[in-house]
């Protein structure tokens, strides 16, 4: 059995308590790997080795911070099938989509940033024609990237390549739940050249060393992806020591579908929403609203769809559905379905678990994709995240109902718009209480943008430029010439 490592200054080692936690294979149920228990020691050394490394690397032309990333890039994409694999095993979702989704994205994050790093600029002022005004921006420090288990690679190196490419030196904390692409991301950051302490990887669970990584004074600014909950425990830590925070937490989104809609794209992008990756991506779309002329015909064509998605061995290249991330995640989601049915809602398609016919995937953790109708917008399914393959319809009569439906969750963080009527998109985009809003679309994202959540979906913006200035200083220099 593979025991993991942590990389703490540039070097792969055992974690100094020498204490391990199981990592199981969501498709089987069985332990496969083990991952450090990472304790206040390994942080004091990962700590050491970043404040070491940041003058150099704070100081190093862009270009030379921008070809290591470029570097990473080129090692991702070339050990594309074993990362995929890796996250599958680890992750439970589909090979097919750790091959088109996860690790290519990883890829481009590494690519995106290494340009941005020599196109980052600051901005400057004639205040008159004897002042000028200019803003330096410089890296904080040490900061921590702490990721969640969903897209494991994909968002870890969301968040580290601006911090890196910025000039900062990271503490990364993956999920102990997904670990297994952060630390082949590590071997990775070896044969690329990466100097040592400019990224360090801790293990172990969100309570202990994540804790401890948000509490350590050294620590500058903390960005962080997961659950409102853990969002506003992180918050209330680094209020009293005015750390920078980007949080990206829960969402329940709504896909808003009208009566004018391209009627196979918007059947193919709510399916697609509310049930890629099992329905664990924040951004799923899964309060499904429609007008009410259509509601009926969209709703039999929608479960119908839903029905026809293959459940099985993630392993299996015809597989649309794989396993959830783990057991406690499957009961979870089960009993969310039970209060669902207790609520007043009908179960249309789904509801149970599965257990695929491979059978190796006999005692693994698969939900049946599930569809339920009949509950109001207060209820706690549609005002709580299952974070699971679970998707609500309801219908609506107007725009108007339409949008009070959509913001009635204390949650804001993507919604998504199906119409052929422009006005109407426009205008609903800007009255839905949403960071971002697609519209005739779901999850196109470009990086150049900023992206982040309203409400309980967070605070702060990733993406593009934001997140290097995130990550920078701002110092306003004023210069007068006499």
């Amino acid at each position: 059995m593979e025991r993991l490592e942590n990389y703490i200054g540039g070097e792969l080692g055992a974690p100094a308590s020498g204490g391990y936690l199981d990592n199981p294979d969501p498709a089987t149920g069985q332990i496969y790997s083990q991952i450090p228990e990472s304790d206040a020691t390994d942080l004091s050394q990962a700590i050491a080795a970043a404040e070491d490394a940041f003058p150099r690397w704070s100081a190093a032309p862009a270009e030379y911070r921008a070809k290591i990333l470029h570097r990473l890039a080129r090692l991702v994409e070339d050990n594309a099938a074993m990362l995929a694999k890796a996250e599958c095993v680890d992750n439970g979702k589909p090979l097919s989509v750790a091959a088109s989704v996860d690790i290519p994205r990883a890829s481009v994050n590494l690519d995106f940033f290494a340009a941005a790093a020599t196109q980052f600029h600051s901005e400057a002022h004639a205040t008159d024609d004897r002042t000028l005004n200019y803003t330096l921006r410089q890296p904080l420090g040490v900061v921590a990237c702490i990721s969640p288990w969903n897209l494991p690679l994909y968002l870890f190196t969301w968040k580290i390549a601006p911090a890196l490419a910025a000039g900062n030196c990271v503490i990364g904390k993956p999920s102990e739940v997904t670990p297994m692409t952060a630390y082949l991301f590590s071997r990775l950051c070896r044969e690329a050249g990466l100097p040592p302490g400019v990224l360090n990887v801790l293990h172990g669970t969100g309570p202990r060393i994540g804790q401890l990584i948000v509490d350590h004074p050294a620590i500058r600014a903390i960005s962080f992806t997961g659950g409102t909950a853990t969002g506003a425990r992180i918050a209330a830590s680094a209020a009293p020591r005015f750390r920078k925070l980007s949080l990206e937490l829960g969402g329940k989104n709504p896909t808003l579908v009208f009566a004018d809609c391209d009627w196979e794209r918007a059947l193919d992008g709510a399916v697609r929403a509310a049930f890629s990756n099992q329905g664990q991506i924040c951004l799923c779309g899964s309060r499904v609203l429609v007008e009410a002329s259509i509601y009926e015909r969209f709703r039999d064509a929608f479960v119908e769809r839903v029905k026809g998605l293959r459940v099985g061995d993630p392993l299996d290249s015809e597989t649309q559905q794989g396993a959830v991330v783990s057991e406690a995640h499957m009961n979870k989601i089960l009993g969310c379905i039970d209060i669902a049915r207790e609520e007043g809602g009908l179960v249309l398609c789904g509801g149970e678990r599965v257990r695929p016919a491979a059978q190796r995937c006999k005692n693994g953790w698969f939900v049946a994709p599930t569809v339920i109708e009949g509950l109001g917008p207060e209820c706690r399914s549609n005002q709580e995240e299952i974070f699971g393959p679970v998707a609500t319809l309801s219908p609506f009569n107007d725009d108007d109902h339409a949008v009070a439906q959509a913001n009635a969750t204390r949650y804001g963080l993507a919604a998504s718009i199906w119409s052929q009527d422009v006005d109407r998109c426009h205008r609903l985009a800007q009255q839905l209480e949403s960071g971002l809003v697609w519209v005739n679309c779901w999850m196109l994202r470009d990086l150049r943008t900023p992206m982040g959540g309203m409400k309980d979906s967070g605070v702060g913006r990733e993406g593009g430029f934001e997140a290097m200035r995130f990550f920078t200083e701002a110092k306003n220099v004023c210069i007068s010439f006499g």
